[in-house]
């Protein structure tokens, strides 16, 4: 993390497609870089391509750089966990596969600590259905230029029109207090 200003600090969640994800965390006040890639698996610099055959081991993830003084870690994973089912192994909607897989990648002990005890929530929340994955980010490769900012650049391409504005469209009813200019 040495290349983060030294107020911000780095989360990596994986909570399917990251197209998804990504157009949240963008909304969120105090996230100052959102960046889609792939971690935890076992290739070097793996293409999206590769990422799809399941062959990688790698999830499809959003790195993404906050101000803990605009918005908590606690704040983050309770967004993730709402715009999710992480009750789904390895699939969210129609996009199965273990690249879709719900994960916290975290950065550090403090943060682990942090992520046990919204995940253990979470736990009670779906009557211990939960199967997101918690482990330190290894492995990180962004994903490929045309991947960042997908669905700004990209409103109207069918998939963004209906799975990912919905997302979008939950956060910002649920999430009025986290949304940038609220």
């Amino acid at each position: 993390m040495s290349d983060l200003p030294k107020n911000l600090s780095r989360i990596t969640l994986g909570g399917g497609c990251f197209w998804c994800t990504e157009a949240v965390f963008e909304r969120v006040k105090g996230v100052h870089r959102v960046e889609s890639g792939y971690c935890n698996g076992h290739v070097q610099q793996p293409s999206y391509e590769q990422i799809c055959s399941g062959n990688t081991g790698h999830a499809e993830v959003v790195r993404l750089d906050f101000d803990p003084a605009e918005v908590s870690l606690t704040e983050l994973l309770e967004v993730f966990f709402a715009i999710h089912d992480p009750t789904t192994l390895n699939r969210q909607g129609a996009d199965i596969g273990s690249q879709y897989r719900s994960g916290i990648y975290t950065h550090g002990g403090e943060q682990e600590a942090i992520a046990r005890e919204v995940l253990a929530e979470a736990q009670v929340a779906h009557q211990g259905r939960v199967v997101t994955e918690l482990q330190p980010e290894r492995n990180y490769w962004p994903a490929e230029a045309y991947h960042q900012r997908y669905y700004a650049r990209n409103p109207e391409q069918g998939y963004c029109a209906f799975v990912v504005a919905a997302k979008v469209d939950k956060f910002l009813s649920t999430f009025a207090r986290l949304t940038r200019n609220a």
